[in-house]
């Protein structure tokens, strides 16, 4: 179902196919934790191209081909390429084809993955192209929000934050429009989700309440989801200062929400986040971290076709 397709955009999936992916995460992370030797994709060379800072998204896919029993070949410093000596990214994905199986990508330009997709013939999967998708965060999003409440549907989920660039958000939203979530988008007006995503999700029939009242939606929601404002999105240092640290969860702020609240973050945080929230129960944002390795080994396995 899934052989050979790149892996671009949250909108691309069908249920079947998220359906596919979550139930071959779940069987990948059994035969992990069982400590299992899996050879998948032993003889499969996959290239990890990040043009951008990673830590989660880079550890986890390289972990994941190393669980699979493929190789890796890794640029994590564009510095250190020839895009430093002025290389198209269109030259060096049509190069690096020539090497690999798969090409893992992040870069920092929105619609970057489409053109490494465009100059390659084998799979290419998006590990976020500047403040557009980040498909595969959305998929690990996914699985976290069914181990942890069991359900994918019928739920009211608040994203909260920096909702203009965050790209995780923009992914995650079109899977929360398929199992009919209602969405409460919470952000100052200058980082509002963009009114292209946020008319197509109504297009698609999303339930979406847009409001700055933090207290409300928190008090309404099954989840929320919180993002930090990201500095590197910004031109202009003095915006980012007016708009840091403009939301903070903190202990006392759970303590008056919905009873039962999962709190997820794509990580990393700054301050966002206190740290008195890290005991409760459902702060699952670490383990939401941990289930990476478990979605990204499925949607490996399964576009190579060994799955």
């Amino acid at each position: 179902m899934l052989k050979g397709k790149d892996v671009l955009n949250a909108a691309q999936f069908s249920l079947k196919e998220l359906d596919l992916i979550m139930n071959t995460a779940a069987r990948f992370e059994k035969r992990v934790k069982s400590g299992e030797v899996i050879n998948s994709l032993e003889g499969q060379v996959v290239a990890s191209l990040f043009f951008e800072p990673s830590t989660r998204t880079l550890l986890s896919f390289e972990t994941a081909i190393n669980r699979l029993g493929a190789r890796v070949v890794s640029m994590a410093n564009a510095a250190t390429s020839s895009v430093a000596k002025g290389e198209t990214l269109a030259d060096t994905i049509r190069t690096v084809d020539g090497y690999v199986d798969i090409i893992v990508i992040r870069h920092p330009m929105k619609g970057s993955a489409q053109i490494a997709a465009d100059n390659a013939i084998h799979p290419v999967i998006n590990g976020g192209d500047g403040a557009g998708q980040h498909p595969t965060q959305a998929l690990l999003d996914l699985y976290t929000i069914r181990k942890e409440k069991g359900i994918l549907s019928g739920q009211t989920i608040t994203f909260l934050g920096d909702l203009k660039n965050g790209r995780t958000v923009h992914s995650l939203g079109y899977f929360m429009t398929l199992f009919q979530n209602k969405m409460i988008f919470v952000s100052p007006e200058s980082l509002k989700m963009p009114a292209e995503i946020t008319q197509d999700l109504r297009s698609r029939g999303a339930e979406i309440e847009e409001t700055e009242d933090v207290g409300k939606a928190l008090s309404d929601s099954d989840l929320v989801y919180v993002t930090r404002v990201q500095r590197e999105r910004f031109e202009n240092p003095e915006e980012y200062e007016k708009v840091k640290g403009v939301y903070v969860i903190n202990r006392k702020m759970i303590e008056k929400a919905k009873k039962g609240i999962t709190i997820l973050h794509p990580l990393p945080r700054v301050d966002e986040i206190a740290i008195d929230v890290d005991d409760y129960e459902g702060a699952a944002y670490f383990r939401q971290a941990h289930n990476g390795l478990y979605v990204r080994m499925a949607l490996l396995a399964l576009i190579s076709g060994k799955e």
